[in-house]
């Protein structure tokens, strides 16, 4: 999902090794100046991050205008200016099979103080003069990202921005974009210009609210004419950036308002789940933190989205599109968490489940980003209100008197917490050994797992244009937060992982070196779970050979969209750096398939030890058998799965 998020896998692995530590676990530090406010980013490679800002007066000029987009190198913590032509505020993004990142939609062009451009049509601005930009409603954008390796100047490694070649069929501000199996996106519903929430009130036209509310969805590429969404429809108001999620079956959940859906896109059938429990709006902009949890053998590999937080807000008060009714950012966000298994593979009902509350209070605008060692960290969000900004409430109606600026939000979360979904009920939260940040992080915030397993925190800006005084102002420094697993010394070194996975056909081989794990090599090699399914063979100098089948062609990509991804071999919860991989052929389209990979038997060898333990005698092959812990475990949307015995290899999307 966006970024919503986008599609994860993960290798379980047991092992540990081979490079110091050099930063505090649990800590923030200093990322460095991203020169636009981070509204959105995702990882491009394993030297690039890539972000997006609306078009406002940042200082930092390309072709004499400000500049919406960066390329933020994640090795010196430096930010290059990229030119982006269409205004990006409130588009969607995805990842495309070749590895190539998409963003869609966006606002009207605006100048100073987001005033409609200086060309407009009394409605929409098509150009602005003093800040350079283009309407940004229909845009399509794309650029496929350069290494250290390019020059980052180059035409190739440039946005390509031109509405006036590539664009979708409607106007999209706040859309819903999922990736589908064969590599295509579906687009869908948002608002026509934008607004604080997507309705009139009364709300007597919930269709299109007068023209200003977009409830169809359409492809890219395309599949035919925009089509419309009863569903989008139904959720009048609260169904900006709709939650998506594919499931195994092709269907989709889709989750807006209180609603919830399985939806098949190639048909346009609506299968109504229940709604979510005790008011509790997730999307936009109650802002809910949301993700898929792990998939094992334990659950079947059977895909559960969590939501977390968001606001119970009573209808009336979310107001309009001009803004909310009350003072929001005096309203608790909720903290409250719940989980909806969409497509059960043991028969039971589908329904929402109560999990346990997050710590440390409510929260919007929260961001679960998922971790290599099978654990959650959430970030960022405010204890009040919403997402957004304004001039005025229908209580507080002067700006002057607004207590936070124009912030919709208060009460910054400035205290990261972890999530463990393998635990027991009760015991699934803690923020013990975490520092708090300094900087807060709402409205167009943004965090992102960065190839060596640390975290990526950047933006904030409830603010219409820039504003360096107000009580929340525009922000343009990073952070890079490093979970606990940073108290190890030395990180797994695995070699072998390929370039490109397909789904089925021949396997391939992962070493792992004695010195990335410690202790008994029989144990490390058969604790070792790996999603895809795999046998393995231990050396007698005490490294092992995972062998490793491809992706599982009986999923046909719904649970592992093709595309880019960064693959981690943990070792009892310490991360190697990530590798990055293509899932698929890179095209859009139906992805081959192949019968599933044939492996060999695995073969342990007694008193074989890695790290730092004795290396007695070097023994002698003992059995041959395949350890039936040994099994697929595959999850979408920047989520994790296959924690066994401590120790995995993740496949984890790179995405905004």
């Amino acid at each position: 999902m966006r970024g919503h998020q986008l599609s994860i896998l993960t290798l379980g692995l047991a092992t540990t090794s081979a490079f110091a530590q050099t930063h505090k676990p649990g800590s923030f530090e200093d990322g460095g100046d991203t020169l636009v406010s981070a509204m959105m980013m995702f990882v491009g490679n394993n030297d690039k991050v890539y972000m997006l800002d609306k078009s406002e007066a940042n200082p930092t000029k390309i072709n004499g205008y400000p500049a919406m987009g960066v390329a933020y190198d994640i090795a010196t913590r430096t930010a290059t200016p990229m030119l982006v032509k269409t205004n990006v505020f409130c588009a969607s993004g995805m990842h495309l099979p070749n590895g190539s990142f998409i963003t869609l939609g966006g606002n009207g062009a605006v100048g100073p103080g987001g005033d409609k451009g200086s060309v407009n049509d009394g409605w929409t601005g098509s150009y602005d003069a003093t800040f350079g930009d283009l309407d940004g409603g229909p845009a399509i954008r794309i650029v496929d990202p350069c290494t250290d390796a390019d020059d980052i100047n180059s035409p190739k490694c440039q946005w390509f921005d031109d509405p006036t070649l590539l664009r979708m069929q409607k106007r999209r501000w706040y859309a819903g974009t999922e990736a589908l199996a064969d590599g295509s996106l579906a687009i869908i519903g948002g608002f026509v210009n934008g607004g604080y929430i997507n309705r009139n009130y009364p709300n007597t036209d919930p269709a299109t609210e007068g023209g200003a509310a977009e409830p169809t969805y359409e492809f890219y590429p395309s599949k035919g004419q925009a089509q419309n969404m009863q569903f989008m429809i139904d959720t009048s108001g609260l169904n900006a950036y709709a939650l998506t999620y594919l499931m195994p079956s092709g269907q989709m959940l889709v989750q807006a308002n209180v609603s919830t859906m399985l939806w098949e896109p190639l048909t346009n059938t609506e299968h109504r789940l229940p709604d979510m429990p005790d008011n509790i709006a997730r999307v936009y902009p109650a802002s809910g933190a949301n993700a898929m949890l792990p998939l094992t053998p334990a659950n079947n590999y059977t895909p559960t989205v969590i939501f977390c937080g968001g606001s119970d807000m009573p209808d009336d008060a979310w107001g309009d599109y001009s803004w909310p009714s009350i003072d929001t950012f005096n309203y608790p966000a909720s903290a409250k968490c719940h989980r909806i298994t969409p497509e059960p593979t043991d028969g039971s009902a589908v329904d929402y489940v109560a999990d346990d509350d997050m710590i440390g209070g409510g929260r919007t605008m929260g961001q679960f980003i998922a971790l290599p060692d099978g654990q959650y960290l959430l970030v960022n969000g405010g204890l009040n209100g919403t997402a957004g900004y304004a001039t005025q409430t229908r209580q507080t109606l002067s700006y002057s008197d607004m207590p936070y600026g124009m912030s919709l939000a208060a009460g910054p979360q400035f205290q990261p917490a972890l999530y463990d979904p393998s635990k027991p009920a009760g015991q699934r939260w803690s923020n013990a050994g975490l520092d708090a940040s300094t900087i807060p992080r709402l409205y167009h915030s943004s965090a992102i797992l960065l190839p060596d397993a640390s975290v990526l925190i950047a933006g904030s800006n409830p603010n219409v244009d820039v504003n360096m005084t107000t009580f929340f102002p525009t922000t343009y420094k990073a952070e890079i937060f490093y979970p606990p697993y940073f108290s190890a010394p030395v990180r797994p070194v695995p070699t072998g992982i390929p370039a490109t996975l397909s789904y089925g056909g021949s396997p391939f081989d992962i070493t792992v070196p004695a010195s990335s794990y410690s202790g008994d090599a029989n144990d490390a090699a058969s604790n070792t779970t790996v999603v895809l399914n795999n046998t393995f063979t231990v050396n007698k100098d005490g490294s092992f050979v995972l062998h490793t089948a491809q992706m599982p062609p009986n999923a046909n990509a719904n649970l592992f969209q093709p595309g880019p991804a960064l693959v981690f071999v943990t070792i009892n919860g310490i991360p190697s750096n990530g590798t990055h991989v293509i899932v698929g052929n890179g095209q859009i389209g139906d992805q081959p398939t192949a019968a599933a990979s044939t492996l060999p038997g695995s073969v342990r060898l007694d008193g074989a030890a890695g790290g730092s333990a004795p290396q007695a005698n070097q023994g002698t092959n003992s059995n041959n058998s395949t350890d039936s812990s040994d099994a697929v475990q595959f999850t979408p949307h920047t989520m994790l799965m296959g924690v066994v015995v401590g120790a995995f290899a993740l496949f984890s999307v790179l995405g905004a």
